[in-house]
């Protein structure tokens, strides 16, 4: 008698069988290629471009505020100067 894993072993590797060779694999095949090309069009970027970019603006965004309390200093030290 065969065991409960073995039927459902079976049976699953019957139905990939039966989906490999049926127009329902053309057509996942078909949407997938349609859905790729509509993609490509779109000029959408990948993840690794989006997550580069957001590390880019982070780190200028640092700068820039970094850049900026160094200029509020100098104006400050340069009004301090004119003052005396």
């Amino acid at each position: 008698m065969k065991q409960p894993n073995d039927v459902f072993n079976d049976f699953q590797a019957r139905m990939s069988e039966l989906l490999k060779n049926s127009p329902a694999k053309d057509v996942e095949h078909n949407v997938k290629a349609m859905l790729s090309q509509g993609f490509s069009k779109l000029d959408l970027v990948t993840r690794e471009e989006f997550d580069t970019q957001t590390q880019v603006l982070v780190r200028t965004r640092a700068r820039l505020e970094e850049l900026e309390r160094r200029v509020a200093e100098l104006e400050q030290k340069l009004s301090s100067s004119q003052d005396s």
